[in-house]
């Protein structure tokens, strides 16, 4: 396989694609999904193998990256004012030296991602900015409060201005394959969204197998979920290449399928340059150069960007 940083980063993107209007939930569609894991785990450990070396373009891909983040804090203790730092982190992600000799002049990420009490803090230190604001909701990060109460902690984060809301799905009902169950959770939290995009965490790590993990997410995308995301960051186990892959297939026949284009989110445990660079690698192999975008592809990060900005000064 060819080294992946051999290739150029496409051009940059500004817009969201059309939101993802969902559809009825297919049960042949989701009974027909079925994953081979050898043939993915020999997959996840090509695309390993084309990252391991610095290529022409592993600099650019690495400030793409910062672009694809969601700088995120979810910590009991936030307070306003380290919501603020993050902030100002996000507005400028790399020191003014770096962003100079990487011609990386107005660089920002992709969005700041905190719990429903801090928007007001977030709101008012991004303003000015385009960076949006990501509010992790519906139970988060167990996903297991009523579903009167999911509804209702959505629309409040989008009457208070959440831009993106990463919704997390009840487990039970995937592990279980109650999908009409899972499909009408998601929905209705779809439509408690109006205008924010709405992400779904499917938590991997909890799925049990991978065609576990792609049938969830393609009940999510039938659901309405404008990007599916891999995990919460509180599992015992978060992101991973092999599920990875799978949930890229599943958002590639979707794509086939309706011609939306559904974005994907990783998260959990990627915290250096070289962890993230496969989970790129594997979205150009799946998808094309085209979803890797801001408004298309992004991490959930917290310590990634101290590892990536490293790695940038002593390129």
């Amino acid at each position: 396989m060819r080294r992946f940083t051999d290739i150029a980063p496409p051009p940059l993107a500004a817009t969201y694609p059309p939101r993802n209007p969902g559809q009825a939930l297919d049960p042949q569609w989701l009974n027909g999904v079925q994953v081979d894991e050898p043939a993915i785990a020999a997959e996840a450990a090509e695309i390993e193998a084309s990252c391991a070396d610095a290529g022409p373009h592993h600099a650019a891909w690495l400030i793409r990256a910062i672009q694809c983040m969601d700088l995120t804090t979810l910590s009991g203790d936030d307070t306003p004012a380290r919501v603020q730092a993050l902030c100002e982190t996000a507005r400028a992600p790399l020191p003014a030296d770096l962003a100079e000799k990487y011609g990386a002049g107005g660089l920002t990420v992709g969005a700041v991602c905190v719990y429903h009490a801090m928007i007001p803090a977030a709101l008012a230190a991004l303003e000015g900015s385009d960076i949006p604001v990501a509010v992790v909701s519906a139970g988060f990060p167990a996903g297991l409060s009523s579903p009167r109460a999911r509804v209702i902690e959505v629309e409040d984060s989008v009457a208070a201005g959440a831009k993106e809301i990463d919704i997390v799905v009840p487990r039970y009902l995937a592990l279980s394959g109650d999908w009409g169950a899972l499909y009408d959770d998601i929905r209705a939290l779809r439509m408690a969204c109006g205008d924010a995009h709405l992400k779904c965490i499917l938590s991997v790590g909890e799925l049990g197998d991978l065609t576990t993990v792609a049938r969830a997410a393609l009940t999510a995308m039938m659901a309405g979920a404008d990007v599916v995301k891999t995990s919460t960051g509180k599992e015992a186990t978060n992101a991973t290449l092999p599920t990875a892959l799978a949930m890229l297939d599943t958002i590639q026949a979707y794509h086939q399928a309706t011609g939306l284009r559904i974005g994907f989110k990783p998260a959990g445990g990627i915290s250096t340059a070289r962890a993230a660079l496969p989970y790129m690698a594997a979205t150009h192999a799946r998808l094309g150069p085209e979803w890797l975008q801001p408004t298309l592809f992004r991490f959930g990060a917290s310590s990634l960007l101290k590892d990536i900005r490293a790695t940038l000064a002593a390129s």
